[in-house]
C-alpha cells in the first residue's frame, strides 16, 4: 500500500469505477454520487476486445457533450466492446497512467444511467491499474489518445462480476455501457509545462524550474518565515483558473521552512494525488484557489493554516511549523 498524503485533512472517497482494495486512496475525486465499486482486484483473464455490438449515441454526439444512448439490442458480447467515436490526437493513455476524463454509463438491456460526470461538473481523475479502477476500463481505454471519445460494453467478467453493485442498481448479470470522453492523461514523471516567473524576492524560498517530472529543488532561504500565507507562481500555465470547490491532479513536494528537510512529495512515492480543495489544510486550499492549470506554484503555509500544534504523528512535522511546497497544478477536475 502507498503512503497516503499528509495534506488531506478528511478520507477521501472512493473515485466512481474505482476497485475497493484494502488502499483508501487519495487519487480519486471526492463525490458523494452512488458511485459503483469493485469488491477487489480482479484475477480475471486479459479479455478478448471486439468492435461491437454496441447502442448508438442519439443526442449529445460532440466531444464532451453529455451523450444520450440508446438500449442495448438484443444480446451483448461476451467479450470486450470498444470503439473510438471520435479520435483525439492528444498523448496515448497507457497502463497505470491517471486518466481524466468526463464519462457517463449505463445498463445495457435498460439504459438505465447509473452515473455519469457530466452532470455533476466535475471530471474523474482516475488511475488505469489493477485495483483502482474496473477491468474494462483498463483494457479499453489504454492504448487510446487523449481528445478521443470512447465507447465500451463491459461484461460482468471485466465490470463488477457475479455480486454487482447494489448502491448502483447494478446486477451480477447486467454488462454495463459506457461513453468516455479522454481529456488528458498523466503520470508520475508529468510536470507543469508553464512560462517561468522571476522569483526575485529573496525572503521567500526559490524553487526549481525543471520540467522533466523530477522533483524541483527548494531552497529556503536563513531568515524568518513570513506569518501570513504566500502562494506565488513559479511557473505560470495557461489553462482554467481554480476554484475553491474545484478537486485538482498535483505533483507536490513539501519541505520544513526550519531546516529545509522535505517530509512529504508525491515525487518520492511515484504516485500523482487528486483531491478536493474542500479537504486539504486550510493553506493549500487558499493558495491554489485562483491559480492557473498548468503551474507550479510556490506556497508558505504559516502554522495557523497548516496543523498548529497538532501535526500528523510520525510526519517529522513539528508543532507550529511553518511548511513550504512546490505544487504542479496538472489538471482540474
Amino acid at each position: 500500500m502507498r503512503r497516503r498524503s499528509l495534506l488531506l485533512t478528511v478520507p477521501a472517497g472512493l473515485a466512481t469505477l474505482a476497485a475497493c482494495g484494502d488502499d483508501k486512496s487519495d487519487s480519486s475525486k471526492a463525490s458523494d454520487s452512488p458511485s459503483p465499486s469493485a469488491s477487489g482486484p480482479s484475477a480475471a483473464p486479459s479479455p478478448k476486445i471486439v468492435d461491437g455490438p454496441l447502442p448508438a449515441v442519439t443526442a449529445g454526439t460532440k466531444f464532451d457533450e453529455k451523450p444520450t444512448v440508446a438500449k442495448g439490442s438484443g444480446e451483448p458480447s461476451k467479450d470486450l466492446a470498444v470503439k473510438t467515436l471520435i479520435a483525439g490526437g492528444g498523448k496515448t493513455v497507457a497502463e497505470n497512467d491517471f486518466v481524466v476524463a468526463n464519462y457517463l454509463g449505463q445498463v445495457w438491456n435498460t439504459a438505465k444511467v447509473f452515473d455519469n460526470s457530466y452532470d455533476r461538473k466535475a471530471r474523474l481523475a482516475i488511475q488505469l491499474t489493477q485495483g483502482q479502477i474496473i477491468d474494462g476500463w483498463r483494457y479499453a481505454l489504454a492504448g487510446k489518445k487523449a481528445g478521443s471519445r470512447v465507447e465500451m460494453a463491459v461484461p460482468p467478467t471485466w465490470g463488477y462480476g457475479t455480486q454487482g453493485n447494489a448502491q448502483a442498481g447494478i446486477k451480477g448479470t447486467d454488462t454495463l455501457v459506457f461513453v468516455v470522453d479522454i481529456q488528458d492523461a498523466f503520470n508520475a514523471t508529468s510536470s507543469a509545462k508553464g512560462k517561468e516567473v522571476p522569483q526575485q524576492n529573496a525572503d521567500l524560498p526559490k524553487v526549481g524550474t525543471n520540467t522533466d517530472g523530477k522533483a524541483p529543488s527548494i531552497e529556503v532561504p536563513d531568515k524568518a518565515a513570513p506569518k501570513k500565507l504566500v502562494a506565488e507562481y513559479v511557473l505560470e500555465g495557461d489553462g482554467e483558473e481554480v476554484a475553491a470547490e474545484n478537486s485538482v491532479l498535483v505533483q507536490y513536494k513539501g519541505v520544513l521552512w526550519d531546516g529545509g528537510k522535505e517530509f512529504d512529495s508525491s515525487y518520492a512515492n511515484k504516485q500523482l494525488v487528486s483531491f478536493s480543495l474542500q479537504q486539504v489544510v486550510k493553506g493549500w486550499a487558499q493558495g491554489l484557489t485562483g491559480k492557473k492549470v498548468g503551474s507550479r506554484v510556490l506556497i508558505v503555509v504559516p502554522p495557523e493554516l497548516g496543523y498548529g500544534d497538532n501535526p500528523p504523528q510520525g510526519s517529522g512535522i513539528k508543532k507550529d511549523s511553518t511548511l513550504v511546497f512546490s505544487v504542479d497544478i496538472l489538471a482540474k477536475l
